[in-house]
């Protein structure tokens, strides 16, 4: 069976559009309760987050409908980060936690996330059954054992004691001044308060949501405030996460954003070092930069690849017995204390190094000189197809012919959002842009883009 609902992290899509509508929801809520009650036991639970938007609302009751319906009884969090459903899911017993977020993409957008009992996503193979039991259409508990449903108000509170723990016994962050960027999302109130309760004057960026603004020109996509931000009040680092607050960019103390790979080459090195780095592995995607792969080899170590979704790199860090792992794009998955991508964890990771070495942020967001990367996106419409033009194909073979013993192309369709992204790396700038161009114009034409 061909997938229809879920992408590379869940259900994703424009609210009150095809899979993302009310309807759609309150099935899918039925079917996924359906698919994680116990039989054998009396009581079936399920832990249920969200993030800002505004259609955040609609979602939560429409699943609550739907869950309750198959008798699981929901606790509702309320705004909280992403990881802190990976953490309280099975800290609360339950059968099953679900975030209700679009993580990085625009208001306009939601998603649901899907977390089993041990609060790691769902296998491919799960998501395709839960597919299968939409298909079947509903089937209700008796009246008698329909579910119910309650506020939990302390759930944040649990997530930002967990957070804390990560850290040396007795570790402050007194003196530092830290810009936090929260994208006007689910961290806008924990991380904030996390940062001030270790010590550091925090200076809050994006901690208004109003519902429709999550993501907007702020957060993990858009650094640029922050960094001004950082420059202006003289700052010692920034912060910068996203809507659901599983990813995060760090930004120096003169500007300069760092992403998820110099965050990993630093946690991987200082791992090492402690003999802490499970297998000499870091595990990351296929985007990862060239030259994080080489600072891994230059010291004896590993880069696993996989492919795009901080849940595939999870998978591989489960099953290789790898402890470390991430995605270039801010997603840093930590498995001794996590079971997602955290952003507010692997930024206290990297204030902890701050306090131990005594070195700058600047110092330590250079790991490794990055091969020149270039990305680009051509958005295209439902049903077009634009990776089968020959045309295409034809581009394609043509720069992967240009680029043998220079660089590396990745071609491929966006998971979340109706993207065709095509990144390559080579260290010859004229050619590197000449082959990205030479795609982009094509995929532009077979989908009627304007250039």
């Amino acid at each position: 069976m061909n997938r229809k609902l879920f992408g590379t992290d869940g259900v994703r899509g424009t609210a009150n559009s095809f899979p993302m509508t009310a309807e759609m929801a309150l099935i899918l809520g039925a079917a996924v309760g359906r698919h994680f009650r116990r039989e054998h036991r009396g009581v079936h639970r399920v832990v249920i987050g969200k993030d800002t938007r505004l259609s955040g609302y609609m979602f939560e009751n429409a699943l609550t409908a739907g869950l309750t319906s198959t008798g699981m009884n929901v606790l509702l969090l309320g705004p909280v980060p992403t990881p802190a459903v990976g953490l309280l899911t099975p800290s609360m017993r339950a059968d099953l936690g679900i975030m209700i977020s679009a993580s990085h993409n625009p208001a306009e957008d939601n998603g649901i996330k899907f977390f089993g009992p041990d609060g790691f996503k769902l296998s491919d193979e799960v998501e395709m059954q839960i597919e299968s039991m939409v298909e079947d259409g509903p089937r209700p508990a008796s009246p008698k054992s329909i579910g119910r449903a309650k506020r939990i108000d302390d759930g944040r509170f649990r997530y930002q004691e967990r957070v804390k723990s990560t850290l040396p016994h007795g570790l402050r962050l007194d003196g530092m001044k830290v810009v936090v960027d929260c994208a006007n999302g689910a961290a806008y109130k924990t991380a904030p308060e996390v940062l001030w309760e270790l010590g550091a004057e925090v200076i809050p960026v994006g901690v208004a949501p109003n519902g429709l603004n999550i993501n907007d020109g702020c957060g993990s996509t858009s650094p640029q405030i922050a960094a001004e931000t950082v420059v202006a009040h003289g700052a010692d680092v920034g912060i910068c996460l996203d809507g659901d607050a599983d990813r995060i960019i760090l930004i120096d103390e003169a500007g300069q954003v760092a992403d998820g790979d110099q965050i990993m080459a630093l946690l991987a090195g200082r791992w090492a070092e402690e003999g802490k780095l499970r297998g000499g592995t870091l595990v990351s995607t296929v985007m990862s930069n060239l030259g994080l792969e080489r600072f891994m080899q230059d010291r004896g170590l590993k880069l696993e690849r996989t492919a795009v979704g901080d849940r595939y790199v999870v998978e591989a860090m489960r099953s290789g017995g790898w402890n470390l792992g991430g995605e270039q794009s801010g997603h840093i998955v930590m498995t001794d204390y996590a079971t997602t991508g955290d952003g507010l964890m692997a930024g206290l990771q990297f204030l902890c190094e701050m306090v131990r070495t005594g070195q700058p942020a600047s110092a330590l967001t250079r790991s490794f000189t990055p091969v020149p990367q270039m990305l680009k996106n051509v958005r295209y419409s439902a049903g077009d197809t634009p990776l089968e033009a020959a045309s295409v194909k034809q581009a394609i073979s043509d720069a992967e012919a240009q680029l043998v013993g220079k660089g590396r192309l990745l071609i491929r369709k966006s998971g979340t959002e109706p993207l065709v992204r095509v990144m390559a790396e080579c260290e010859d700038d004229a050619l590197l842009e000449q082959v990205v161009d030479g795609i982009v114009a094509e995929v532009q034409a077979a989908t009627g883009t304007p250039a």
